[in-house]
């Protein structure tokens, strides 16, 4: 696993209220977690961009006051602050904050993630960078270019799930892919997971947190309360102190380094190579033969796209499928994918 503090040999921790409520609730929460030595920043929400209006948003600059006066307390401590406008970027960075984030909302806005990483130009702050609501891997990089255009050098990808039609019970899909493919494309980029924002509850968070680390993420961004019960925002999802010390001191970090592999090990990937190659070979042979199938059809004037017989047929891979113990839900996506190219091949595309 990399890891941002390449002196530390555990995952960076950033933790604290989704919103900051009052100088009461941030010195508590603060007080909290200057004892818990996992966490390295203290995340503030500081300006709260809500669906409806009318709703509390935030304490805006006199939150930022509130921090400003604790760090003298807690030398060491380390804040964090979500922007969305430049305006917030140069407060921010007037009262000293260490970090920002750039949230899912502007991520999903090239012309204001332009304008606030503009703003951040030259700060030398930590820049990280949610996904967008939608599963957009191009869109999530964009963010991160725009942030190195302007010359910021400590970038950090966060994950924090997407809006899907159905969410599996969750308030945003993990959709574990999209980060591993962001990992694929920008390796050198470290990766936090923000298990609260996917949960949207207490309960999963350390399930999820562990996944993460399970997958080789670099850290964790999680939601942390005094009181929960009593939070102005995100009061499901947020975790106490206590719960969040215990649940990273339960965290089993994964090793990413292929270079530690056992013989068994690399005898099983050997294997997985050899399936590998067959599954292609297979697909290869059956793209052959809709090659095929398109001379019969047309010879026989007959449409490429016939929906009783891809009816017929995805309904016995999903039988089969779920005779050999796989998931028919993936079967059927998988074949959703195949029938498409073959379609695509018996066209002449």
């Amino acid at each position: 696993m990399r890891y941002l503090d390449m002196e530390s040999s555990r995952p960076i921790v950033v933790a604290g209220p989704c919103s900051v409520e009052s100088r009461e609730q941030l010195g508590e929460v603060v007080q909290a977690l200057s004892r818990v030595p996992q966490v390295d920043m203290v995340r503030c929400g500081v300006w709260k961009p809500r669906t409806h209006p009318g709703v509390f948003e935030g304490k805006g600059e006199e939150a930022l006051r509130w921090i400003a006066e604790l760090r003298e307390g807690y030398a060491g401590m380390r804040f964090c602050c979500e922007v969305a406008r430049a305006e917030h970027v140069e407060l921010a960075l007037r009262y000293g904050m260490d970090g920002v984030w750039i949230g899912a909302r502007t991520t999903a806005n090239p012309f204001v993630v332009q304008e606030v990483t503009e703003a951040l130009r030259g700060s030398g702050v930590r820049v990280m960078v949610k996904n967008a609501p939608s599963p957009d891997v191009q869109l999530w990089m964009g963010a991160v270019e725009r942030c190195r255009q302007v010359g910021v050098k400590d970038i950090v990808a966060v994950h924090r799930g997407f809006d899907m039609f159905s969410n599996g019970g969750y308030r945003n899909s993990p959709l574990w892919e999209v980060p591993i493919e962001l990992r694929r494309l920008m390796p050198e980029l470290p990766i936090l997971c923000d298990p609260s924002h996917i949960a949207g509850r207490r309960e999963p968070i350390g399930m999820l947190a562990q996944t993460a680390m399970n997958l080789g993420f670099d850290g964790l961004m999680v939601e942390v309360h005094p009181h929960p019960e009593r939070a102005y925002t995100d009061a499901g999802q947020q975790i106490t102190p206590a719960e969040l010390e215990k649940m990273l001191d339960s965290l089993v970090v994964r090793q990413t380094d292929s270079t530690v592999a056992d013989g068994q090990l690399q005898r099983l990937r050997e294997e997985i190579d050899v399936l590998d190659g067959q599954v292609l070979q297979a697909l290869a042979a059956r793209l052959r033969v809709a090659g095929e199938i398109a001379k019969v059809k047309e010879r026989g004037n007959l449409a490429v796209y016939q929906p009783k017989r891809w009816e017929q047929l995805l309904q016995q891979r999903r039988l089969t499928a779920t005779e050999l113990g796989l998931d028919p839900d993936f079967v059927e996506e998988i074949f959703e994918k195949i029938h498409a190219e073959s379609v695509r091949v018996q066209l002449g595309n």
